[in-house]
């Protein structure tokens, strides 16, 4: 006797439960293409849940993520009720089958929108990347079906097929929210004897989604290569190169999976082992770029080769004249090229580059460094001298009033730039020289 899949088994289950419903819709004159229709209408439900606890909700409040989660698991009721309709109405027709394809996509590009503005706007960036690459796999998974059957293969093969994804995210981002009705949302796991914690309450909704960014990628390849048997078997071809083919494939998906890891930074690192070398006297084009001045609150600026656009951090201070104990340093930049123009930073500069971030260390100081580099770090504090805040950093091992960082790129991304040096340049408290050092981050 044929062993009938779990996956079968469980699809016939669940017909058998939702027929009397179907049978329902279709005595109240609904189409497969309206039940398709209003199953992707509940889909901008839940991008529009997703978005709007992206500006509305705070990042400890997850009861946006669960009522996210219920509407998708109540939207992909719909995705199987349209084709049930369809078989049990005798309603089936080709248009009716391309038109559910294209919907279910769209649902889908729907869903995994809002699911990355949520993560983006409560700043889980890691997370975002890879509900997009999950969003790539299940796009490939159903395109690399279509096309199978396109050409006379039938590809049904592999895990997280539309009705597991729907699933996975569905019940994962309810018990998110439930999670953090009872746990709170910012509840974080620790383990003795590590630093960091290992697990908190949003890992309940990312980690299923960072699976499915591996499983949905994996399926697509496998339905790959059983397409290549089967057309190279009814070309006549040999098969004995799939394994390798395979191994190829899987590899390119590992260098996409763990952040697309080389860089021209790599590359130029092969060309030479060689420290940087810089002459005593070097000729330096950013010695002529324009200094900000005539602003009080200024405690440093920062410089980079690629114009003479500047970031300047200066003390925030709130209405009253005080300094805002909850965000010291404020951002933003003096665009030269644009007659000096002061702009604020965009969202991605000031998440993932130029921000700065504070921590209180007791007697009015702060420990501050950029989002984007947090092995370089420096102290907010009074000066004994003359009781202002200043921003110090230890230049050539002592600790220095900080005026002008420059870094110097050549090459390189936005997320991943060929930093060649970073130069520091400041004011010895004690003598009141310049002091400057340079170095490879």
């Amino acid at each position: 006797m044929e062993r009938v899949p779990l996956r079968i088994k469980l699809q016939k289950g669940i017909y058998y439960v939702i027929d009397p419903f179907v049978k329902l819709l279709i005595k109240l004159g609904l189409t497969p293409n309206a039940v398709t229709t209003i199953g992707f209408i509940l889909n901008i439900g839940v991008a529009v849940i997703f978005v709007a606890g992206a500006e509305e909700g705070h990042r400890g409040d997850l009861s946006y993520v669960g009522w996210a989660g219920a509407l998708i698991l109540f939207a992909g009721l719909f995705d199987m009720l349209d084709g049930q309709v369809a078989r049990i109405g005798k309603m089936g027709s080709s248009f009716g089958a391309l038109y559910d394809s294209v919907l279910d996509r769209y649902s889908e590009l729907v869903m995994f929108l809002g699911i990355c503005y949520y993560l983006v706007g409560h700043h889980y960036f890691l997370s975002s990347l890879f509900a997009f690459i999950a969003l790539i796999g299940s796009m490939m998974v159903s395109y690399t079906r279509a096309r199978a059957e396109g050409l006379g293969i039938e590809c049904k093969d592999g895990l997280m097929q539309r009705p597991e994804r729907v699933v996975t995210i569905g019940i994962s981002a309810i018990a998110c929210g439930i999670a953090g009705h009872y746990f709170g949302g910012d509840h974080k796991w620790y383990i003795t004897g590590v630093s960091f914690h290992v697990f908190e309450t949003m890992s309940i909704f990312t980690i299923p989604i960072t699976l499915m960014a591996v499983l949905t990628n994996v399926t697509a390849v496998k339905r790959l290569l059983g397409a290549k048997k089967t057309l190279d078997a009814r070309d006549g071809k040999q098969t004995t190169d799939t394994t390798s083919v395979g191994k190829l494939m899987m590899g390119i998906g590992v260098v996409v999976l763990t952040g697309l890891g080389f860089t021209d930074k790599d590359i130029a690192a092969k060309k030479s082992n060689n420290p940087v070398s810089i002459s005593e006297n070097p000729k330096d084009p950013q010695d002529t770029f324009p200094v900000p001045v005539g602003n009080p609150r200024q405690l440093f600026y920062l410089q980079r080769t690629a114009n003479t656009n500047t970031i300047v951090c200066e003390l925030n201070l709130n209405s009253k004249g005080q300094l805002d104990e909850e965000s010291p340093v404020h951002v933003f930049w003096i665009r030269y090229p644009e007659g000096g123009m002061r702009r604020e930073l965009n969202y991605i500069q000031r998440v993932f580059a130029y921000g700065i971030k504070s921590q209180p260390i007791g007697n009015g100081m702060y420990r501050l460094h950029f989002v984007s580099y947090r092995k370089q770090s420096f102290i907010l504090m009074p000066s004994p001298k003359d009781n202002k805040y200043h921003v110090y950093a230890t230049i050539n091992r002592k600790q220095a009033l900080l005026n002008r960082l420059f870094v110097k790129v050549d090459g390189g991304t936005f997320w991943s730039p060929n930093v060649v040096y970073m130069e520091m340049k400041g004011i010895d408290p004690v003598t009141g020289k310049e002091v400057v050092e340079r170095f490879k981050p």
